[in-house]
C-alpha cells in the first residue's frame, strides 16, 4: 500500500468516525437543528407585515416580497454551510490548555483534521435538516421564481463550497491567534458582528446600491461571500460578467485565508512550547 493510499483511507477513517459522532448524539443534535428553523418563520412573518403595510405593487430598492423572502431562505442556506460553531473557540482552547500538542506528536495535519470534522458536521447537519428545509421550501415555494438552469446551479453550488471553505479557514485562523493570545473571545464577538452585517444576513445588500461607496467597501470585503452572493447566484441576481467575477473573487479569499491559515500555524508551533505527559 503505497503513501497517497494510506493517507487517504487515515482521511477517510477520520471522516467516517466524526459522522459517527455526530450521530451519537442526534436526539440533541435534531432538536437544535429544528429550533433554528423558528427565525424563519417569523423573518417571513415580518415581511409579510412589512409588505401588507405598503401600497399594492410598492417595493424596496426595486425588491418585492417575494424576492425579500426568497433572498431570506436562500441565506440562511448559504449561513448553514459557511457557519462554523465554536471552531475558532474550541481551537484556542486547545492551545491554551496544552491539547493541541497531541497533534504536534500523531501524524495527522491538525487543519486537514478539523476539516473533516467540519465536513462531517455538515453532512449530519443536513441529513437531519433535509425534512425541514423541504417543507418550509415547498410551503415557500411560490415565493422563488422558479428552478436556476443547469450552468447557475452548478456555479450555485460552487460558490456554496468556497462559502464553506472561507469560512472554516477564517474561523481556523483567528482560532490560529491563541497562539500569540490566551483568550479570542473579543476578536471572536467582533467576527461575528461584523459577519451578520456583511454577509447580507442582517439585510439584502443590494439595499447599499443607493451608496456606491458603501457597496464597494462590502464587495471588497470577504463577508459577502459567505452568504449573500451563493443566494443572489441561485436568484439569479449576479448574472454574466458579475457572476463570473464574483465566482473568481470567492476562489481567491480561499486561496488567500487557506494560505494565510497554513502560514499562521507554521508560525505558531514555531514558537509553542508543552510541558507535561
Amino acid at each position: 500500500m503505497n503513501s497517497s493510499t494510506s493517507r487517504i483511507l487515515v482521511w477517510w477513517t477520520v471522516l467516517r468516525i466524526s459522522v459517527e459522532e455526530r450521530l451519537i448524539y442526534r436526539a440533541d443534535f435534531a432538536l437544535g437543528t429544528l429550533m433554528r428553523f423558528l427565525p424563519i418563520v417569523t423573518q417571513i412573518l415580518l415581511w409579510q407585515a412589512v409588505f401588507t403595510a405598503k401600497k399594492p405593487g410598492e417595493s424596496i430598492a426595486g425588491l418585492s416580497r417575494d424576492n425579500f423572502v426568497a433572498y431570506y431562505l436562500m441565506v440562511t442556506i448559504s449561513r448553514a454551510f459557511s457557519s462554523m460553531p465554536t471552531l475558532a473557540s474550541s481551537l484556542a482552547m486547545e492551545i491554551r490548555d496544552g491539547e493541541i500538542k497531541k497533534y504536534l506528536i500523531q501524524p495527522i495535519d491538525l487543519i486537514g483534521f478539523l476539516m473533516l470534522k467540519r465536513v462531517a458536521w455538515k453532512l449530519v447537519y443536513y441529513l437531519v435538516a433535509f425534512a425541514p428545509f423541504a417543507l418550509v421550501f415547498t410551503l415557500c415555494r411560490g415565493f422563488f421564481p422558479g428552478w436556476p438552469s443547469a450552468p447557475i446551479l452548478a456555479a450555485y453550488i460552487a460558490s456554496l463550497i468556497m462559502a464553506f471553505l472561507i469560512g472554516f479557514f477564517l474561523e481556523a485562523l483567528i482560532g490560529m491567534v491563541g497562539f500569540w493570545f490566551l483568550e479570542v473571545s473579543s476578536l471572536l464577538l467582533v467576527y461575528m458582528l461584523l459577519n451578520f452585517i456583511l454577509s447580507g444576513h442582517m439585510f439584502h445588500l443590494k439595499l447599499l446600491e443607493e451608496w456606491p461607496a458603501v457597496d464597494m467597501v462590502f464587495d471588497a470585503l470577504p463577508f459577502k461571500y459567505l452568504a449573500y452572493f451563493p443566494a443572489a447566484v441561485f436568484l439569479g441576481t449576479e448574472q454574466g460578467p458579475a457572476l463570473v467575477q464574483g465566482l473568481w473573487i470567492q476562489l481567491a479569499w480561499v486561496l488567500f485565508f487557506a494560505t494565510a491559515c497554513r502560514l499562521a500555524y507554521r508560525a505558531g508551533v514555531k514558537r509553542y512550547s508543552g510541558f507535561g505527559g
